[in-house]
């Protein structure tokens, strides 16, 4: 007997949301990943991952007691195209379970087989995708970044096809929902006003319940999942992460990454970073996503607009789209306010005022493009930055050919510190380098982990995660795990949605 403590508010209060559905019996299951520490945040029995049964019960060959799995309905505009029906091609909703804090979270199945949304794929997923989620997603959690997080991944012991056949997995991903712009467009699209509403108002309970009965709730939940993606973006943008396929079934509305498919870490700054095999024209390189994430919440609230106003009531109709327009208007400046917040932080500025925005915005500017222009990795040049603060600017000014520019730069940086007053320079150093991590996922590390884990061996994923769980520490630098990949790998460097 095993029970998880699954509830399914979900699948009650959104009747022909989702779809009943079962996982596929795997021949082989065997783990190859197991997060203890979110099992016991979870609230999860321990034994759930160390027992006899953890490959079958993270496998799908044996359901917890308590769990009802579903496939849900979403919509989504993919690379600016709509599709009007996507859903759960290959995921289930086995439940939520509120955790030690209070919060209410989803444990999903990803790869566990044929849904009704499959759309003739076959469900399945490989080795390498799934552990990539839980490199990416444990590095992304230790950098302090809102994401879903990987709780296991089992081998199936069965092949999936794709260019070449490749060993199966089935991931199971935690997250604070699984609600997506797309959600809201899979209703909307098909004029279902009264489901549409229901879940809004679930989606007000479960993110955003202080606005529950309000009159003006719908305009109040545009607002929060705006300031939630300015948030999460600003931070993505701070770390050099590019997701790689922003569409609108991936903007989830509880504000955490969700699909680390082609996702990537950019080395060389480049505000035209792209690292997906199918992003052909660059719409979701690394400089576009403050302005897709933009694209998403305007299509996030034409799907709110009936429910703000009634649609035979004219007046109301203007004044609800000029509500909703103001606050995509406003997004801009929001995500760049968020942005800068966290760039002093990494410029290891301790105070600012209002009036410092314009000047503090364009060293930031200057500094980046110095950056650009001389090809500098993004992480070493930020972490190396507070190197310079304590005295010691010989790692920076290593990593920059035109060595003349960076000095002119930091002496208006130096300034600008000083400014700040009386301010204990280990103080700022400590700011710093929290804010300017010495390890990131290097692309070229990761795919060699899951190169390795495909044939089996799992000691370079292990030993990689570890090294991303702990990105702060200044010893870091000293290990493979901080070094840039070769200029020549990193320009055919391609990242692929495993599909």
């Amino acid at each position: 007997m095993h029970r998880f403590g699954f509830t399914h508010t979900y699948a009650r209060e959104l009747p022909g949301a989702a779809v009943a559905w079962k996982p596929a019996v795997v021949p082989e299951p065997r783990l190859l990943f197991a997060n203890a520490e979110l099992a016991e945040e979870l609230g999860l029995p321990a034994e759930v991952l160390s027992g006899p049964d953890a490959a079958a019960l993270f496998a799908g060959n044996l359901l917890p007691d308590d769990a009802e799995p579903i496939a849900q309905a979403y919509a989504g505009h993919q690379f600016g195209g709509f599709s009007p029906q996507l859903g759960d091609g290959r995921a289930l909703l086995l439940g939520e379970v509120v955790d030690t804090s209070g919060r209410r979270r989803d444990i999903a199945f990803k790869g566990s087989g044929r849904t009704p949304f499959s759309r003739g794929g076959d469900g399945k997923a490989a080795v390498g995708p799934m552990l990539r989620e839980v490199l990416i997603g444990e590095a992304m959690h230790a950098l302090g970044i809102p994401t879903t997080r990987a709780l296991a991944v089992v081998a199936t012991g069965e092949p999936v096809y794709r260019e070449t056949p490749l060993p199966g997995a089935v991931l199971t991903r935690v997250a604070a929902s699984h609600l997506r712009v797309g959600t809201f467009q899979f209703f909307a699209s098909r004029g279902d006003l009264d489901t549409l509403r229901r879940l809004a108002d679930y989606t007000i309970a479960r993110h955003d319940p202080a606005l529950a009965g309000a009159p003006d709730r719908h305009l109040g939940l545009l607002r929060a999942v705006a300031e939630r993606q300015a948030k999460l973006v600003a931070k993505w943008l701070n770390v050099g992460f590019i997701h790689g396929v922003m569409n609108t079934d991936n903007m989830a509305l509880s504000g955490e990454t969700i699909d680390y498919g082609p996702c990537a870490f950019m080395e060389a700054y480049d505000p035209q970073a792209v690292f997906s095999s199918i992003d052909h024209a660059g719409r979701y390189a690394y400089g576009n996503q403050p302005g897709i994430a933009r694209w998403n919440l305007a299509r996030f609230a034409e799907t709110l607009l009936p429910l703000m106003a009634d649609a035979d009531d004219e007046p109301a109709i203007e004044a609800a789209v000029a509500e909703a327009t103001a606050v995509i208007d406003a997004f801009p400046a929001v995500l760049a306010g968020e942005l800068l917040g966290g760039q002093r932080q990494k410029l290891g500025l301790l105070a600012a005022t209002p009036a410092d925005d314009e000047a503090d915005a364009a060293l930031v500017d200057d500094w980046l493009k110095l950056l650009h222009m001389q090809a500098v990795d993004f992480t070493l040049a930020w972490r190396h930055l507070a190197s310079a603060a304590e005295g010691r600017p010989e790692p920076l000014r290593d990593l920059f050919a035109d060595r003349a520019a960076l000095d002119v730069w930091l002496s208006r940086w130096r300034e600008r510190c000083a400014r700040d007053g009386a301010v204990d320079g280990t103080a700022r150093v400590a700011r710093m380098r929290r804010a300017s991590p010495a390890v990131i996922p290097r692309n070229h590390l990761v795919e060699e982990a899951l190169a390795a884990a495909t044939e089996g061996d799992l000691q370079p994923f292990n030993a990689l995660l570890d090294a991303l769980l702990d990105p702060w520490q200044e010893a870091a630098l000293l290990t493979r795990y901080a070094v840039p990949a070769p200029t020549e790998v990193t320009a055919r460097f391609r990242t692929f949605c495993g599909t």
